[in-house]
């Protein structure tokens, strides 16, 4: 409605409403162009506040967030409302705190875990970001009774770090197809054929996948071995096809690199170990689950892949990575790099409507759709400024230092 249009609290929320819309909803569509268009137009008619929430809001719709993100900035919002309330901004300030000094703690923990594995040390080519790995974990699971949950996730994206990089940039496609072959067989002795690099790494990956699952059997007496090595093994196996593409030189169609970078993204791996460990009640129906969440990770994975490659194609084409996205869409749709990344970004749109219909069905294990949605939220935090986790941007380090370092000062 025409007369509606000059109504900006009213706008802003239909903005915000219409991203919860499903894939074939056309009012949703109709509501977000409407609300848009009119948002731009009354830009100049704001004051500075109002104006950089709108923009804000343009950039990146609420829902799609890191809530733990949100909080931070809506107490900030909050304190220069005129009409608030005193007591209750005291408290959402002392429980942000609190919940922040839990972060802290384990990140101390992990940083003495880091360091006494060496592989930063022993494997230099690698990257050695702890505190952004840390980040996915408490993104895809903040509250703080979690916390054996993030401590676990966050040592599951530090050793798939260093095997991703191993495969994007340092070995040989023989020592990877070895590699490869030693987790397919997930013993010992499968190291034996590996180089001295790669014992270490893969040394890593064993100890710490099975001292998860001998604390899975001690607290549910279930054995989940066997979900573990297939997502590794998975995962393996398609690094191992973007390094075949990358020393033949062959470029993928876009639906060829999606379909393998859907599963190399890691994106149902974390999936896996986090609803493994987030410690719910474990039995072997629980963990049928993991098969019905099948499209619901995959959307999810789908948009964390395709941030991602907005976020690192220019740091990754610049260090010899295989060919993402933008490249695929640039060489087989023959489109410029503008147009190829506005495809990127209609897809991703695309892909969040296809996961509300999944979160919609109500199917699934709450747990799950909602480590699921904030996979999504965490990459588009992690990649909308760069590459958030290879040269951590400037805008990282200071959402870094807000989440995790300086607590909000109370009067």
């Amino acid at each position: 409605m025409d007369s509606l249009s000059l109504n900006i609290e009213g706008l802003e929320s239909l903005y915000e409403a219409s991203h919860l819309g499903m894939d074939g909803e056309s009012i949703a569509e109709e509501a977000k162009n409407f609300s848009m268009k009119n948002l731009k137009s009354l830009m100049e008619k704001l004051d500075s506040n109002s104006a950089k929430q709108v923009k804000q809001s343009l950039e990146v719709p609420l829902y799609w967030r890191v809530p733990r993100v949100e909080v931070r900035k809506f107490i900030g919002i909050y304190e220069k409302d005129s009409t608030k309330n005193l007591t209750l901004l005291e408290l959402a300030k002392l429980d942000y705190n609190l919940v922040q000094s839990v972060h802290q703690r384990e990140l101390k923990e992990l940083q003495r875990w880091w360091k006494d594995l060496g592989l930063a040390e022993k494997l230099t080519f690698s990257r050695d970001r702890l505190m952004e790995n840390y980040l996915w974990a408490m993104g895809i699971v903040s509250e703080p009774q979690f916390s054996k949950c993030r401590i676990g996730l966050t040592k599951f994206v530090c050793i798939l770090t260093v095997i991703d990089d191993m495969y994007d940039v340092y070995g040989s496609l023989d020592e990877l197809e070895r590699f490869t072959d030693a987790v397919d067989r997930w013993e010992m002795k499968a190291m034996e054929d590996l180089p001295e690099y790669m014992k270490v790494c893969y040394v890593a990956l064993l100890n710490f996948a099975n001292e998860m699952v001998c604390g899975v059997i001690k607290d549910h007496g279930l054995n989940t071995l066997p979900y573990i090595k297939a997502e590794w093994a998975n995962l393996c196996r398609a690094y191992l096809v973007e390094a075949r593409w990358f020393y033949s030189g062959y470029i993928p169609t876009v639906d060829e690199y999606l379909e393998n970078a859907c599963i190399s993204v890691g994106g149902h791996a974390a999936m896996v170990h986090a609803y493994i460990l987030q410690g719910c009640t474990l039995t072997n129906d629980s963990l049928d689950c993991i098969k019905r969440s099948s499209d619901l990770i995959y959307w999810s994975s789908l948009i964390t892949r395709l941030s991602d490659d907005l976020g690192t194609e220019e740091a990754e084409s610049e260090r010899g990575d295989v060919a993402k996205s933008i490249q695929c869409y640039m060489v087989h749709e023959g489109e410029p790099e503008v147009e190829a990344k506005h495809r990127i970004k209609e897809k991703i749109s695309y892909s969040w409507k296809k996961l509300n219909k999944e979160i919609a069905k109500n199917s699934l294990p709450k747990s799950m759709v909602k480590m699921s949605l904030n996979m999504a939220r965490t990459a588009q935090c992690i990649f909308q400024h760069g590459d958030g986790i290879g040269t951590s941007t400037g805008v990282m380090k200071d959402r870094l230092s807000s989440l995790i370092v300086k607590p909000i000062p109370i009067e």
